[in-house]
């Protein structure tokens, strides 16, 4: 697939993973395998700007949680699964923007502020947390993704993103005779599709046709002409300079939020989750015991399903008709809590035979996804090389 057709996604190493990332990430991601072309990695610099003094961060807790994402679902035969570190081009991308990222920029992001109020705890008054949003400007930009899987509270990572490519493209992209450049990249399109690309840069510059532009990504996405020219093209579509980097988009994804077992935000540091790969006695234990309505005192007490955690997991697992009799046994006091919970019970051990037994070849053979990884890595060092190639031109760097 193109370059406009890139999905970039990461998650930090926390190890095992439990079923709130599986809904609320994995199972988009291996959905998007089907339609993009798709680039996962493991996270652990990131990891780095908030537990720099902890290294135990690393390691097993890598390899435990991709072997999560292989058991979800992903496919490395048709998404490209790599580790952060082992692709040194996305320190030298960071390295590079932060030359022309403004300061106020990255104190504004809203999640700068939040973590520092939320991990108190820490020392975070470092170069390396002021600057992780860069750092991941730069994971997506080196893969020249146009798509960013993210929920609501990350949009303004993105929009941030688009900023830093818009201002590297117009610093950078100036080149002496562009549109003269542009056009004659334009006859390179063939007859008909040039005509048609014509068509499509007006609506968009004279009309603002949100249709138009993306039609013309695609053309230019299916155009059999050189890098340099199309990311020409794609400038001259936008009415900028030379699209040196690709602006992502966000592509909102539904993230249900899973409750924890006490009722709390899911998490292993507050001891209330629910792994993917949970032992079957040990989950049913784990649910059973699960906070529930604290208005349901004796069996024989109505309850009210909004205020229990539990149906908050009916909404995930359970069918209508579940749901109803749910809804209607809670409310009489028709049903108890130990009845309520089964089915959400029977569900997640459902789920999780598939997860286990996709798992299993790479608890049995770890060797096998070192292998997997390496390879990734070495296909994501490709992308990420030609990226680069670009941008040290651009900069000036090129030289012999």
């Amino acid at each position: 697939m193109s370059q406009q057709e890139r999905i970039l996604s990461g998650m930090r190493p926390t190890g095992s993973l439990h079923i709130g990332h599986y809904h609320g990430a994995l199972k988009n991601w291996v959905r998007l395998q089907d339609e993009f072309r798709c680039f996962y990695f493991v996270a652990d610099w990131h990891a780095l700007t908030t537990h720099y003094e902890d290294p135990s961060v690393m390691g097993a807790s890598v390899w435990d949680m991709l072997v999560d994402w292989f058991g979800a679902g992903l496919d490395p035969n048709r998404s490209t699964v790599f580790i952060q570190s082992r692709v040194p081009e996305h320190a030298e991308l960071f390295l590079l923007l932060a030359m022309s990222a403004p300061l106020g920029w990255l104190e504004r992001v809203p999640t700068y502020k939040d973590q520092i109020e939320k991990l108190k705890d820490k020392d975070l008054s470092t170069y390396g947390f002021l600057g992780y949003p860069l750092m991941q400007a730069a994971d997506i930009l080196i893969y020249r993704a146009r798509y960013v899987p993210v929920g609501e509270d990350q949009v303004p990572h993105i929009e941030m993103t688009r900023e830093i490519a818009r201002r590297f493209n117009h610093l950078y992209g100036r080149e002496p005779g562009f549109e003269d450049k542009a056009l004659a990249a334009t006859k390179k399109l063939g007859g008909k599709a040039a005509k048609r690309f014509a068509e499509l840069r007006t609506r968009w510059q004279q009309e603002g046709d949100a249709a138009a532009i993306e039609a013309g990504r695609a053309l230019l996405a299916s155009a059999s002409i050189p890098r340099e020219d199309r990311e020409r093209l794609a400038g001259y579509l936008e009415g900028t300079s030379r699209a040196i980097l690709v602006e992502p988009a966000a592509r909102l994804t539904e993230t249900p939020k899973l409750p924890g077992l006490d009722g709390n935000k899911m998490s292993k540091s507050y001891g209330n989750a629910v792994l993917m790969r949970e032992e079957p006695k040990a989950l049913t234990d784990k649910v059973r015991k699960m906070t529930t309505d604290p208005a349901r005192v004796k069996r024989t007490d109505p309850g009210e399903p909004e205020r229990c955690p539990v149906w908050q997991l009916h909404k995930v697992y359970s069918n209508e008709d579940t749901k109803v009799w749910v809804q209607q046994g809670c409310r009489s006091a028709g049903i108890g809590c130990l009845e309520c919970k089964q089915p959400v019970i029977d569900a997640m051990l459902a789920e999780q035979v598939p997860w286990r037994e996709r798992a299993q070849p790479y608890l049995d053979r770890p060797q096998l996804l070192r292998e997997i990884v390496d390879d990734g890595c070495a296909r994501a060092r490709q992308v990420a090389e030609e990226t680069m190639r670009d941008v040290r031109e651009a900069m000036g760097l090129g030289y012999r």
